[in-house]
């Protein structure tokens, strides 16, 4: 088991760190700049956020997911809004994440109230950018796939200072139970029919929006997958073209799920999600987590592990221990709503 949470979580960091160069740069941009991105590397000069990261750093995305981590180790894994929202503003402030336009959109404002003391609950009810999806992926491994309805009242909960609408706590559970699933079967189609079986209980568990339906897209983008299973270059074409790769969770988020079905292997995927175009680190952490869930930390290339303890100073151990200690434990009867 712990074996398979180690892969999670360095799946999630690897896929953050190989899609930070180009992140949120356009697919043409990234083909004109980079041709092809085949390893790790340091951010671009040009870009506005990786500029300050070096070669296997990862960003927000994995660095929130630990936050967030860190919070529910200190809770009893009972998730608390004010710890989870005190410990991502104290890794905020330590990494001037206002200043250097690290966080993104939703999380931004939700915070920034938080810290005012005004609640964010009318703006994260409207919110529909993959900030709760883009940190979920650990929470998967505390549930087995049987969990449906507890994990995603769970996500609801652990996302719940910056985002409660429909569709992102939708995408988040979705991403959750990809990694319970892949985790636990080791199957990339029962990796996708167990993220689309939480769709709709999920989805009412939010604020509504007008947001196109993630199951809808998840299964064109497996098409695309199946499509042009010999073709990685027109399989991502494809899936940026039609499904999308931005930083709205309808986008992101089947975007992952298609690209974690077609790889089902952490360096493969986290390549695809780098070259992709778009929010690249997200997709990639998403991406890459549920991957490193099925194949576990044995399976991933051992110098891409050292790269990430080395570029972040950091061992997942602490984490995969708390998180291997509790699984199966969790009876999460709380609605947020």
């Amino acid at each position: 088991m712990k074996n398979h949470v180690l892969g999670t979580l360095y799946g999630m960091a690897i896929g953050d760190a190989m899609g930070m160069p180009p992140e949120l740069w356009s697919r043409k941009r990234c083909l004109e700049y980079y041709g092809k991105i085949t390893d790790f590397l340091d951010g671009c000069p040009e870009n506005i956020i990786s500029y300050q990261y070096k070669a296997g750093q990862f960003t927000d995305d994995t660095s929130q997911a630990l936050t967030i981590l860190d919070s529910l180790i200190e809770t009893d894994f009972v998730p608390n809004s004010q710890s989870i929202a005190t410990h991502i503003l104290d890794w905020a402030e330590k990494v001037h994440a206002f200043e250097n336009n690290i966080l993104g959109p939703t999380s931004k404002v939700a915070l920034k109230l938080f810290q005012e003391g005004k609640s964010a609950k009318e703006f994260s009810d409207e919110s529909v950018s993959n900030g709760a999806a883009m940190r979920i992926a650990p929470i998967g491994t505390l549930f087995s796939t049987t969990q449906k309805e507890e994990l995603c009242r769970y996500v609801a909960a652990v996302s719940s200072v910056t985002h409660t609408s429909d569709i992102t706590i939708a995408g988040a559970s979705m991403i959750a139970m990809a990694v319970a699933s892949a985790l636990e079967h080791n199957d990339r189609e029962k990796m996708i029919e167990d993220a689309l079986s939480v769709e709709k209980y999920a989805m009412n568990l939010g604020a509504s929006t007008p947001s196109p339906s993630l199951g809808a897209r998840t299964k064109l983008g497996v098409r695309l997958a199946q499509a042009y299973a010999d073709d990685e270059t027109a399989f991502l074409e494809n899936l940026y073209n039609v499904v999308g790769a931005g930083v709205n969770t309808s986008e992101s988020v089947p975007a992952a799920l298609a690209i974690a079905y077609y790889s089902f292997d952490v360096r493969k995927c986290a390549l695809l999600c780098a070259n992709l175009g778009g929010d690249t680190d997200t997709i990639g952490a998403m991406a890459a987590a549920i991957c490193g869930a099925a194949q576990g930390i044995s399976e991933i290339p051992e110098k891409d592990i050292a790269l990430i303890q080395k570029a972040n100073k950091i061992d997942f151990t602490k984490y995969a221990d708390a998180i291997v200690e509790k699984r199966g434990q969790i009876k999460w009867e709380k609605d947020v709503s």
